[in-house]
């Protein structure tokens, strides 16, 4: 039977021909800690601590995945850890769907930074101002693009400083610099990751972070 997916944005839902899966936040929640903190072994008491729910709950939620092949389940001694399955089809549709969801509450900034994206592949969101913008120092954007291109980016950063109430403190790599730095494990891109919002290039930035989601 072939494969078709529908998204139906306004109830959460991916709809295959056959299946019906609903992501509730919570499980968008799991879905990407699991998928962007991809250094660090999950199980059921590290996620329900993430999440804010009980251990049980957590356990439900993912067997739940795990029942629809979303993510692949490994013993390591008495523990069991849990990986995206990044070759399911739908385990990619559904963090998909997860990443632009996620980047919905992030209205505002997606619009600030949009005279960047007609040069750069990926644009992040991280820091303090992406948690709590009240009481952040300055706006912390991650951006991936030709290097040609980033002499400009800076340049337009620049110009619309004054427009802006807070400090832009912007980190510049390119696609390859940024694919070279994950794979060596950097702690600083390893950290913006794990909870940056992803402003632009989603479909981009699941090209290089599926490499580390299973595995």
């Amino acid at each position: 039977m072939q494969k078709i997916y529908k998204l139906t944005p306004s109830y959460d839902i991916i709809t295959l021909s056959y299946t019906m899966i609903e992501l509730t936040q919570t499980e968008q929640k799991a879905l990407l800690a699991i998928y962007k903190d991809f250094t660090h072994f999950h199980n059921a008491n590290s996620l329900s601590k993430q999440l804010g729910i009980t251990q049980v709950g957590t356990m439900k939620l993912l067997k739940r995945f795990e029942k629809a092949n979303i993510i692949l389940s490994k013993r390591i001694g008495k523990s069991i850890i849990y990986k995206i399955n990044i070759e399911e089809e739908l385990a990619k549709k559904l963090i998909g769907f997860a990443l632009v969801n996620e980047a919905k509450q992030y209205e505002r900034w997606k619009e600030e930074f949009k005279f960047i994206y007609a040069s750069a592949e990926i644009v992040l969101f991280y820091g303090s101002a992406s948690r709590n913008y009240g009481q952040a120092k300055d706006i912390d954007i991650f951006i991936v693009q030709d290097k040609e291109d980033m002499k400009e980016t800076l340049k337009k950063i620049k110009d619309i400083q004054s427009l802006l109430p807070k400090k832009v403190h912007e980190l510049q790599a390119t696609k390859e610099e940024f694919l070279k730095n994950l794979r060596a494990r950097n702690e600083t891109l390893i950290e913006i990751i794990k909870t940056a919002i992803v402003l632009h290039g989603y479909d981009k930035y699941m090209e290089v972070l599926n490499e580390f989601a299973s595995f």
